[in-house]
């Protein structure tokens, strides 16, 4: 019973979070200025995409339940608001206000904490840290479409 409710409250934290993403973002992928930009030829379509980050975000909050039930509550909130801080204003910096090179080091900042997520926790969690790695996964594909916006536009 535990698990479960916890697990719930991770999922609608992290999906609340894709969805204030989201609205910040604007209309960042349908604008004119992203569809104008020389993007990288291994970007996936976008409905990957949505589905993607769902699936990327299920898997967390199945590591944030198995690590909240085993870590120190302090330390872990401070590390999951700096996640939710990262995840989010990347939309805005990135989509809304076309800052891409402040984009690149906002998700460059993402992925390292997820990494060291992966990890800091390996001995605490053992195999179950693995439900950090399609996160870790997503943002290095993420990641390097930011930096190939960054180099040719």
């Amino acid at each position: 019973m535990r698990f479960s409710f916890t697990f719930l409250v991770f999922l609608f934290l992290n999906l609340g979070a894709l969805l204030l993403g989201i609205f910040l973002m604007n209309n960042g992928p349908t604008s004119q200025w992203y569809s104008s930009l020389v993007r990288a030829p291994w970007e996936p379509a976008g409905w990957v995409f949505g589905a993607a980050w769902t699936s990327v975000m299920v898997f967390f909050s199945v590591f944030m339940t198995f690590l909240y039930q085993n870590i120190k509550l302090q330390k872990l909130i401070a590390l999951y608001i700096l996640h939710l801080v990262l995840n989010i204003s990347w939309n805005y910096i990135f989509m809304n206000k076309h800052m891409i090179l402040f984009g690149l080091l906002n998700i460059t900042m993402l992925s390292v904490l997820m990494f060291y997520f992966f990890i800091a926790f390996k001995g605490l969690l053992k195999n179950m840290r693995f439900f950090v790695l399609p996160y870790c996964a997503w943002l290095i594909l993420a990641t390097s479409l930011n930096l190939y916006i960054a180099i040719f536009n």
